[in-house]
């Protein structure tokens, strides 16, 4: 499947709507914090860059659908094939903290599954990219793209964990006790499975549940570096789903042999 017009079209929509971002970011418009789903927040940075994305999607690939997170969804997507699936700002707590650890998210499902995945990082300028057979790509900022891959460590005694910046749990704690763990990277939004496809750390696991657009373009990038992405109960992650929840949780490994069990 040749996706070049597509990776190219979202490239730019990402880095169009990372500038966006960085407008609100940088001071130059007001956040305009307001809160949806009890304790989600939402910015006028989420709302910018969804625009932009949106509206660049709808104008190349009026064919195709898009869900995204800042959309009513329509649930007419189903019918369809192709669906870009999108977090126009992935790691919007991040945002607000201003740590920088936030990124656009844009993905495109072919028949359920993840098979283009564009993620950028407004504040560094890297780009991440990835389509089908083709591997992955990391353009630091240089405007030279470098293919990525997993790490080659299949020690436990030795494995980096990524763990999120903001959302702890009781698993998590567990599997840090049970296998002793002592090497840790922490980080927010997408960039944690960044982290594992460039070879920065050899397993994620995610116990709570996310949505598609979290997942999406990162599982593209991670698969295509090499790494093993399932959800928790050792089965496939599709999209383009009625439910847009990610309720089973999910892992990203390097190697099956980093594989990390709750269970004996």
């Amino acid at each position: 499947m040749d996706l070049q017009k597509e990776l190219e079209v979202s490239i730019k929509a990402a880095i169009k709507a990372g500038h966006a971002i960085m407008e609100v970011y940088n001071g130059t418009k007001d956040m305009q914090v307001t809160y949806k789903d009890g304790d989600m927040p939402l910015t006028a940075a989420d709302k910018a860059s969804n625009r932009v994305i949106v509206d660049m999607l709808r104008k190349e690939f009026p064919e195709y659908s898009i869900l995204s997170e800042e959309e009513k969804d329509n649930k007419r997507r189903l019918e369809n094939d192709f669906c870009f699936i999108v977090d126009p700002l992935d790691g919007t707590k991040e945002f607000i903290k201003r740590n920088g650890q936030f990124t656009v998210n844009i993905a495109l499902s072919y028949k359920h599954k993840s098979v283009m995945g564009v993620i950028y990082v407004p504040v560094t300028g890297e780009l991440y990219y990835a389509s089908e057979g083709k591997g992955a790509f990391l353009d630091n900022g240089s405007g030279r793209a470098e293919r990525i891959e997993v790490s080659d460590c299949t020690d436990i005694s030795k494995i980096r964990l990524v763990m999120s910046s903001s959302h702890g749990c009781a698993e998590m704690d567990r599997l840090i006790e049970k296998y002793k763990i002592t090497n840790f990277v922490k980080m927010g939004s997408s960039l944690k499975g960044c982290i594992v496809a460039k070879g920065g750390a050899e397993v994620y696991y995610r116990f709570n549940p996310t949505m598609e657009w979290d997942t999406a373009a990162m599982q593209c990038i991670a698969e295509e570096a090499g790494a093993i992405f399932m959800q928790m109960d050792n089965t496939p992650m599709l999209y383009n789903r009625e439910d847009s929840l990610n309720s089973k949780g999910f892992y990203i490994i390097n190697n099956i042999a980093s594989k990390l069990e709750l269970q004996d």
